[in-house]
């Protein structure tokens, strides 16, 4: 039976642009929620790959971009500032506070990560998106303008505000991918997802290309000191310029894309699964268009529209839900299989960062006569390790993640990566430097080809919607977890037993160590369902369309035909 108007006025929703389309919309003239669930989700299930799908993959991508573009950033950052603020120790900040500037944004990103995942599946992914962009774009300004004084050291300013972009950037991880997820078409899901987690490529490339500009641009002022301990004057003026263009460069993209995510639809699954409140929202809208504050709801469609909102076939949630949901081991031990596989793969993703000096030095990219050369090098040697393994492996994931599989391609991850490390690990000493740089590439490019692409797009989809952003963060989290170990406490292990003619005697056995935890990565993958060309209705064990639900011919607005049918709930 169709809705009156009225009814249809109170089902609508608000938001919508040429990123984000209003599928909840198309079906308000329905008035059984569930048939108006069905149709809608069938919609944006079934409907072909189009620009509005590109469109949505670069708005969802601008914050996996910032992501990127700050950790290669960071790694210059503690350089220049080094060059800036510690001209007394030869131009280069100690290992701890390295370290913890380091650490800074991942420890901030774990509190956005469960923060905002959390917050998304209680007050709806449309409140929460955005805010997380100005976060960051907030922080990094602020960081981009920080100074020592008295009171402060420079040290514990830029601390601070990456905590602040940490968080932001932890928000995102959950927000972009559930968004994504819930608006992609089943076909290509895993291909819209792994393009948005692939802009981390091109994220370390610009951050790359930023800093080549800038050294560029300061040639002549750099080139008066022969290294980092002598670089004063018009040269260290230099530098405190460039780390500040470089880090405010990182707020630009974010810019861009914030009207976009300010003005996204509700998913059209958490406004029927979660919510069960359409009649406020419509309001809401028609209020915003009136140029009012808020609207009102008549409260006896209001009644109505909670009363079809009790009807969805669709379980609430709760906090009790929660515990029994992740309290059987069919569901908890998903959940532990993404979290698990996540945070043993960026142990050894984060940590392979320890070895870039020496593969840099095989490819003839490392030091300089100059402060100039020094970081220009640095810059470009970064750039070729980028575009040689990192790229190429994130866009062969977004090609055949439809078609191989999820878990086939992080089981093949793994199992290569340990193998490579193995190789990399116990026969560190008879390898040359050109060996060294050929599996460096290739553990970049199966980083990407494998785990690191598909950690990120399984959590997305294979939880249901009321708890799908929780989950997503909770496992996010665990990676970052294990990124802090690696920078934390094993690369300190590298250093063991130094001496003036080794630097890094205990390399060897670090990268052993990264070969166990992509081992065990091989039995948390185990855990994890196959997700590939699958409903999210599907995964989470609801109804699914197949073509004999759907009616033969098109259908008018005021008229729905058709007669919807539901598979049983999987046990």
């Amino acid at each position: 039976m169709d809705a009156t108007p009225a009814q249809i006025k109170a089902n609508m929703t608000d938001g919508g642009n040429a990123a984000y389309h209003n599928f909840n919309n198309d079906f308000a003239h329905v008035q059984d929620p569930n048939e108006r669930r069905r149709l809608a989700l069938h919609e944006i299930d079934k409907a072909p790959f189009g620009w509005y799908h590109v469109r949505a993959c670069v708005v969802a991508g601008v914050g996996f971009f910032t992501d990127s573009y700050d950790i290669f950033a960071v790694s210059l950052l503690t350089i220049m500032l080094g060059i800036v603020y510690f001209h007394q120790d030869a131009g280069t900040m100690s290992t701890p506070q390295d370290t913890a500037i380091k650490v800074a944004t991942s420890a901030g990103t774990v509190i956005g990560q469960l923060g905002f995942g959390a917050l998304a599946d209680l007050v709806g992914r449309k409140k929460m998106y955005g805010l997380e962009l100005i976060l960051i774009i907030f922080a990094t300004l602020a960081q981009a303008l920080s100074a020592s004084s008295q009171a402060v050291s420079i040290i514990g300013l830029v601390i601070f505000w990456r905590v602040l972009m940490g968080i932001g950037i932890g928000g995102d991880y959950p927000l972009s991918a559930i968004i994504t997820s819930e608006f992609a078409t089943t076909k290509w899901r895993g291909a819209m997802m792994g393009a948005v987690f692939a802009m981390q490529g091109f994220g370390q490339l610009a951050g790359g290309i930023v800093m080549l500009i800038v050294v560029a641009g300061f040639k002549e002022s750099l080139e008066s000191a022969k290294d980092y301990a002598h670089c004063t004057g018009v040269c260290v003026l230099a530098v405190d310029k460039m780390w500040r263009v470089l880090i405010g460069f990182g707020a630009v993209p974010g810019c861009i894309a914030l009207y976009f995510r300010l003005t996204i639809p509700e998913t059209p699954r958490y406004t029927f699964d979660v919510a069960r409140d359409v009649e406020k929202a419509g309001e809401d809208a028609h209020a915003y268009m009136s140029g009012k504050a808020e609207g009102k709801v008549d409260d006896l469609v209001h009644a109505q529209g909670l009363v079809q909102g009790e009807q969805l076939e669709i379980p609430k949630a709760s906090f009790s839900d929660f515990l029994k949901f992740y309290g059987t081991w069919k569901n908890g031990s998903i959940l532990l299989g993404t979290a698990g596989s996540w945070f043993l793969f960026d142990v050894a993703f984060y940590g392979l960062g320890l070895n870039s000096s020496t593969v840099l030095s095989a490819i003839g990219f490392a030091g300089g006569s100059n402060v100039y050369l020094k970081l220009y090098n640095l810059a470009a040697g970064n750039c070729i390790l980028i575009c040689a393994g990192s790229i190429p492996g994130y866009w062969m994931s977004v090609a055949t993640v439809d078609i191989i599989g999820r878990k086939p391609i992080q089981l093949m991850g793994f199992s290569l990566l340990t193998i490579l490390f193995i190789i990399w690990g116990f026969a560190f000493d008879k390898l040359s430097g050109n060996a060294q740089f050929a599996l460096y590439v290739l553990i970049q490019f199966f980083f990407n080809f494998g785990p690191n692409a598909t950690t990120f797009i399984v959590p997305g989809e294979c939880f249901p919607t009321r708890y799908r952003s929780t989950s997503h963060g909770i496992s996010a989290a665990s990676g970052k977890v294990g990124s802090i170990i690696a920078q934390a406490a094993i690369a300190p292990l590298r250093t063991n037993g130094a001496t003036a003619a080794n630097a890094n005697p205990w390399l060897n056995h670090v990268m052993q160590i990264f070969s166990a935890f992509m081992f065990a990565g091989i039995f948390t993958t185990l855990l994890i369902p196959e997700t590939k060309r699958k409903t999210l209705e599907e995964l989470a064990g609801e109804f699914h369309f197949t073509n004999a639900d759907l009616p033969a011919q098109p259908t008018s607005p005021g008229s729905i035909d058709a007669e919807i049918k539901v598979a049983e709930p999987a046990e």
